[in-house]
């Protein structure tokens, strides 16, 4: 559809096609919730209460101006994606049975020998993405998310 207003991307962009997030955009989500969850105000045990989707799109706003990101969908299929991805690194480095797992703080990755990967991941394909990958937001992610994780929630 060639020559649709600017205005209706942003209602095609919330029907479906997928925004691409830049680190930029990442480190500056993560930041602000790292604040927010440090302010204590939208703090819960799973992590943060009802309205701190609305509060992140303001501090984002002001972070990101030209970002145009939005509580709905935009940061809440973020915070999803990441949420998702910390809980796979957490339960390698925190799980049962899943010695030989480490963390390499300087490259922000889980390192483990070659044995430990292949047989890991036979069981949990998910985990393969960061067999190289860094996830640079881990330790924050950590300080808001883990509690649910120590007292059972989410597993």
């Amino acid at each position: 559809m060639s020559g649709v207003p600017q205005s209706h991307a942003s209602s095609q962009a919330a029907r479906g096609s997928k925004r691409k997030w830049v680190p930029e955009e990442d480190a500056a989500l993560v930041s602000c919730m790292v604040d927010l969850h440090n302010v204590g105000t939208f703090n819960a045990d799973t992590g943060f209460k009802a309205g701190y989707l609305n509060e992140l799109e303001k501090m984002l706003e002001k972070t990101l101006p030209r970002a145009m990101l939005k509580a709905k969908p935009n940061i809440e299929s973020r915070i999803r994606c990441l949420k998702r991805e910390w809980s796979v690194v957490y339960d390698m480095l925190n799980g049962q049975n899943n010695s030989g797992f480490g963390w390499d703080e300087h490259r922000q990755l889980v390192v483990a020998k070659d044995a430990v990967w292949e047989s890991y991941v036979k069981s949990h394909k998910e985990a393969s993405q960061f067999r190289h990958r860094s996830f640079p937001y881990y330790n924050q992610l950590t300080a808001i998310y883990a509690r649910d994780r120590a007292t059972g929630k989410d597993t």
